[in-house]
């Protein structure tokens, strides 16, 4: 996901998207432990996500 599109999100759907990510990053985790994912930077990826959309809306809630 690209940094613009997270910054044109409002804090609500910001949360959203951190809960839906967490919850795949899980199902994530365990599919790779129990050998049933192929593609290992899928993990990556989505923490990676997680990471950008929790900077911006702790950077949107310092501001107020």
């Amino acid at each position: 996901m690209k940094i613009q599109e997270i910054k044109d999100m409002n804090n609500e759907q910001l949360k959203k998207l951190i809960a839906e990510k967490q919850t795949q990053a899980v199902k994530l985790r365990f599919d790779i432990a129990a050998r049933q994912v192929k593609n290992h930077r899928q993990y990556r990826v989505l923490k990676t996500d997680i990471a950008r959309a929790l900077t911006i809306l702790n950077q949107r809630i310092e501001q107020k």
